[in-house]
């Protein structure tokens, strides 16, 4: 045991072990002198690419923590665009009312509470938002929630008779159905 603690060598004993080790060259001072300088060329060679490493995972870490950093504030801040764009509609309802409150006209309040409706739908579109067609189309459990069926001379079985609640898509995807009634066809 006392043996094998004598052979367990650290980085900091290979001097005295290289020195140790150069009687084994049969007194060759140059094959030891070679020993000696590729073994301190590969120490340095080793303590490089060590500092290297630590300073790639310092980097790493470093990117890690601003990438997380990123995405919190992607998180926090990433509707900031389209609540931007519906504040003026928030300024013109707050705006009718102000009028409405001055004036006994109700068409004065309808005409600008349809111009603001309209600027919020402009804004919707700008972000992708756009309203599913319904009425006297064929029904689309896809898209439409049927919540009545009534029967109808008018428009054929299983198509749209009436639209409660507009049904909206995000780009390609349904961002919430319509509301419909169905037609179970005519009356028998």
């Amino acid at each position: 045991m006392a043996e094998d603690d004598k052979n367990i060598q650290g980085i900091e004993n290979l001097d005295s072990s290289v020195d140790a080790s150069s009687d084994m060259f049969e007194g060759s001072a140059d094959g030891a002198n070679e020993f000696q300088q590729a073994l301190e060329a590969k120490t340095e060679e080793c303590k490089g690419l060590n500092e290297k490493y630590l300073r790639l995972a310092a980097e790493f870490d470093n990117y890690k923590r601003l990438a997380q950093r990123d995405q919190r504030e992607q998180i926090k801040f990433g509707n900031e665009q389209i609540l931007r764009e519906l504040l003026p509609v928030v300024d013109n309802l707050e705006r009718a009312i102000n009028s409405a409150k001055g004036t006994s006209s109700v068409e004065a309040l309808t005409q600008g509470v349809e111009l603001t409706l309209k600027q919020l739908l402009g804004a919707l579109t700008k972000f992708g938002v756009t309203a599913v067609d319904s009425v006297g189309l064929a029904f689309d459990p896809a898209t439409q929630q049927a919540v009545a069926q009534v029967s109808s001379d008018t428009v054929p079985a299983n198509h749209v008779v009436d639209e409660y609640q507009k049904g909206y898509l995000l780009q390609d995807r349904i961002l919430r159905a319509a509301m419909v009634t169905v037609s179970t066809g005519a009356p028998n």
